[in-house]
């Protein structure tokens, strides 16, 4: 059964998280020992990934594992998570998927977790602390830099106007090169010569761009400033949400 709302009739004992960064909000609202199954991706925290059950990959769900697990509620994610994989393990339980494509999405989100796993107070709180970490975050709100945000490489690929790192940019005051493309573009080396951005961002993630990448970006852009970023921070939107603005601040 896949959930409408973000209600079950019994509180979970057994959860099965297939997103990393809705993981680690399972971790911060304390529920260590509900959760019995992670993806491989779910890399926080440390000590889940050594310790919990993994399923497969995020597009990848070993469905068998997860019914050996026997969960009474599977949390998803409608871009992470592959639809007829999804639709196959909402057979074995209830699975709730999230659709995240701004920081509002992300704070309903963590909302709706707290409501499913009986932690409202818990979620209430993460929510407050993230709208005031951002309420407060010291960005020099005059800067309109032009960034080209880049995800992977052969080919190179960057990020459009609905997703959770667009509206990350624009959080910093800054304004996405692509923004007039969707989902995730791949671009020729001619278009990020004409993208005309004076900022490039090289994610650690998905793609763990180097420092060896940077002269690659520089001969297409030289006059850009290129910096490697941590991807997490620009794309994880669950209570790694906490972090990003001090993160944000020292970066820029």
């Amino acid at each position: 059964m896949i959930l409408q709302r973000p209600s079950l009739s019994y509180i979970p004992k057994r959860i099965v998280s297939l997103v990393p960064s809705q993981t680690e909000l399972l971790f911060d609202l304390g529920l260590e020992d509900e959760t019995v199954g992670i993806t491989k991706f779910c890399v926080h925290p440390e000590k889940w990934f050594r310790t919990k059950t993994r399923v497969g990959g995020t597009k990848t769900i070993n469905i068998e594992k997860i019914k050996s697990l026997h969960p009474d509620l599977i949390i998803a994610n409608k871009e992470e998570n592959v639809k007829e994989q999804i639709e196959a393990i909402s057979m074995i339980a209830p699975t709730w998927i999230s659709d995240i494509q701004n920081l509002d999405d992300a704070l309903q989100m963590i909302s709706d977790i707290g409501q499913l796993t009986n932690k409202v107070s818990e979620a209430n709180r993460v929510v407050t602390e993230i709208e005031s970490a951002f309420g407060n975050i010291n960005i020099d709100k005059t800067s309109h830099s032009k960034a080209l945000y880049l995800i992977w490489r052969k080919p190179w690929m960057t990020i459009g106007k609905d997703t959770f790192i667009h509206a990350m940019l624009e959080k910093l005051n800054l304004k996405n090169a692509f923004e007039h493309l969707s989902r995730y573009p791949e671009l020729s080396d001619d278009d990020i010569r004409n993208s005309n951005a004076s900022l490039v961002l090289l994610s650690s993630e998905p793609y763990p761009f180097k420092e060896k990448h940077i002269a690659m970006i520089q001969e297409l852009l030289p006059e850009a400033k290129i910096e490697l970023v941590d991807g997490e921070m620009f794309s994880w939107y669950g209570s790694r949400l906490l972090k990003a603005p001090v993160y944000f601040e020292s970066l820029f």
